[in-house]
């Protein structure tokens, strides 16, 4: 895919949660890595910054509209972007990007994207209400 010699190159939306590299036993009989390896990962750093903002435990209710738009290839970085949406009573809806730095490249591309539903509850397991901007320190 060309951009236009005028285009912007797209950059990751949110901040940088997880990091890690994919390894030769985390790929399918194609070579490629599993989708449900990348989408793990993923909902590792939905929950990573849904625990942050919810100050404390969470649980993932939905994947929304997850599409897998570039294979993710032994050797690459995935690094996933965290955003959150929205917030609601007990429940974050919560941005999350999939992005591969290529093996002994500087390319870095966006290879999936989804939005994660999550839901603050107590230690009971029951939902819980997600702190209001007064009651959490860090606005």
């Amino acid at each position: 895919m060309t951009q236009p010699a005028d285009a912007t190159p797209e950059q990751p939306r949110g901040q940088l949660t997880v990091r890690t590299s994919a390894m030769p036993g985390d790929t399918n009989a194609n070579g490629d890595i599993f989708g449900g390896w990348v989408m793990s990962r993923m909902d590792q750093a939905g929950g990573i910054a849904g625990v942050d903002r919810a100050q404390g435990r969470v649980v993932t209710v939905a994947v929304e509209a997850m599409s897998f738009i570039r294979p993710v290839k032994v050797g690459d970085v995935l690094s996933v972007y965290t955003e959150i949406e929205s917030i609601g009573r007990t429940s974050m809806r919560i941005h999350v990007e999939a992005w591969a730095k290529r093996f002994r490249t500087t390319l870095h591309e966006k290879v999936t994207e989804a939005t994660f539903a999550f839901v603050a509850i107590d230690e009971e397991g029951r939902p819980r209400p997600v702190p209001r901007p007064a009651e959490y320190p860090n606005g």
